[in-house]
């Protein structure tokens, strides 16, 4: 039984997981208290985890059926992420592993995302091609064993994520927070090729996988602010719905050139983004032409949850990997090599080891 935390952003979540089974899986999220900033408030967000992280961990508890001394192993979000919020979620993490005796394993925050399908669909084929697209993150990966093989990225995002392209352009048609849901939503009734916005780095050479949505989101801005010029009704649906269809088309096209490049047959499309329901579809589409199985979670396991980490969690223990120890510390700007994070505590201050040293 391992139960896995989860605090790097706005969500508090809290997962169990046994045998590649998921047994709980409770999420609180803070998104309301922050929608009226249009964005993350870090502050807002530690304190919310603060007041969540008890309630949700004895939910999931409630929910597998277990108390605390059925969990054999606690794996948490030790980065990315905001500092403040890991910080709870790695302190309330610790506190449940010292007080059931069993280990603690530091999990990246982006392995979670990718391990979140095998709950779904059970172990990732070997190789498997990833896009991961998020609010922070837009990164292509060749995974191969998931907690034991160095992680390859074969791209990343060179400036805005798919997710923050959304949430800013929302911002500038008036739509609510957070941004990607709504894009959404206004887009149902669009003409996804109203509007001819660009394809950023569709053609790049010197880096095919990277990708940059800054040059979308620039080009989303102009087109709105021309039409407030001339005093014309913003063609919300229009906008919305050709913004969505030039993000799915980079992302999927890139996605599926490096399923051919690498002789991948299989291409899994995780993180919050993979919820669009334009990105599903373009990339069920075009994965069925190009004969490449396509696999993304239930939306549920799409947005932060602690159910992904704990699996990644699950799949340490059966794997034997070593665990963490109690005074590991967070990294909020990790890059993503291993599934497993355990970045070392940050040495004393001179002073304050020269103090503790001295007889008494």
């Amino acid at each position: 039984m391992v139960l896995g935390v989860e605090s790097s952003c706005d969500e508090t979540g809290v997962g169990i997981v046994s045998g590649g089974r998921l047994l709980a899986h409770v999420v609180a999220s803070s998104m309301d208290e922050h929608a009226r900033f249009g964005g993350v408030v870090p502050e807002i967000a530690a304190r919310a985890h603060l007041q969540a992280f008890t309630p949700v961990v004895r939910e999931a508890l409630v929910q597998a059926g277990i108390g605390l001394r059925g969990v054999d192993a606690v794996a948490v979000t030790t980065g990315p992420g905001l500092s403040g919020a890991l910080q709870v979620g790695l302190a309330g993490a610790k506190s449940l592993a010292y007080a059931a005796g069993v280990p603690l394993y530091g999990v990246h925050h982006l392995a979670g995302h990718v391990a979140a399908d095998t709950l779904e669909h059970g172990p990732l084929p070997d190789p498997c091609v990833v896009l991961i697209v998020s609010g922070g993150h837009t990164s292509l990966l060749l995974v191969r064993d998931l907690v034991r093989d160095p992680i390859l990225h074969l791209g990343d995002t060179v400036d805005d994520a798919a997710g923050e392209c959304f949430d800013k352009v929302a911002r500038v048609f008036g739509l609510p927070y957070p941004g990607g849901p709504a894009i959404d939503r206004a887009a149902r009734d669009g003409d996804p090729r109203a509007v001819a916005f660009p394809r950023p780095l569709l053609g790049s050479k010197d880096d095919p996988y990277a990708f940059s949505f800054s040059g979308l989101k620039t080009a989303a801005a102009r087109w709105a602010e021309q039409h407030r010029l001339r005093g014309e009704d913003l063609p919300l649906a229009d906008g919305a719905a050709s913004l969505q269809e030039a993000v799915a088309d980079v992302l999927t096209r890139k996605a599926l050139a490096a399923c051919r490049q690498y002789g991948v047959r299989t291409l899994v499309v995780v993180g919050g983004v993979a919820a669009n329901s334009r990105v599903r579809a373009l990339a069920e589409e075009r994965c069925a032409a190009a004969g490449v199985e396509l696999r993304v979670p239930p939306l549920t396991l799409c947005t932060d949850n602690g159910a992904m980490i704990a699996a990644v969690g699950d799949l340490l223990v059966r794997s034997g990997a070593a665990p963490a120890k109690l005074d590991v510390s967070i990294d909020p700007s990790a890059p993503l090599e291993y599934a497993a994070l355990h970045p070392a505590p940050a040495p004393a201050p001179a002073r304050a080891r020269t103090a503790a040293a001295r007889p008494r």
